[in-house]
């Protein structure tokens, strides 16, 4: 299966930049980000909270295979509608620390869209330690499911 979403990761930085065009338009593909009700639907996660705008915040809990609950929770410190959102995600009781994540919305055409997602590690080696998790190819298939479960909306 083909990556649609592209991974730019520099030797030596401490940051990944990802795209993704979608076939979905603007509005859909913020929403996708946005609707507690859809963002379970494509990250198979419990939405616990989701305050979506400036200084708001978000709680998320999936459940693995084996039963164990797994956190996941940030602040929303920047929140442009169909533009720009600028958040904090942390994985609760893992060794990775917090990370700052942008964010930005793009109209195509009037049916397509661009997702540019600038995400900041603490470290040079927690985002390599990152990049050796099947990283790529799950958010792949996150932004995948985006396209699934949008287009059942229309």
């Amino acid at each position: 299966m083909e990556r649609k979403t592209k991974i730019n990761a520099e030797t030596g930085k401490q940051e990944l930049v990802i795209t993704r065009e979608f076939d979905l338009p603007l509005d859909l593909l913020f929403r996708a980000y946005i609707d507690p009700e859809i963002i379970e639907q494509w990250m198979g996660t419990k939405v616990l909270k989701f305050d979506c705008k400036k200084h708001g915040s978000y709680q998320l809990e999936t459940t693995d295979p084996k039963g164990n609950k797994h956190g996941f929770n940030g602040v929303i410190h920047e929140f442009v509608p169909e533009k720009k959102i600028s958040r904090t995600f942390e994985m609760e009781n893992t060794p990775f620390g917090i990370q700052l994540e942008i964010y930005e919305f793009e109209p195509l055409t009037d049916e397509t869209s661009k997702l540019t997602m600038h995400v900041i590690y603490e470290s040079v080696e927690q985002r390599d330690q990152v990049l050796k998790l099947p990283f790529a190819q799950g958010i792949n298939m996150a932004h995948n499911r985006i396209e699934e479960v949008v287009r059942q909306l229309k």
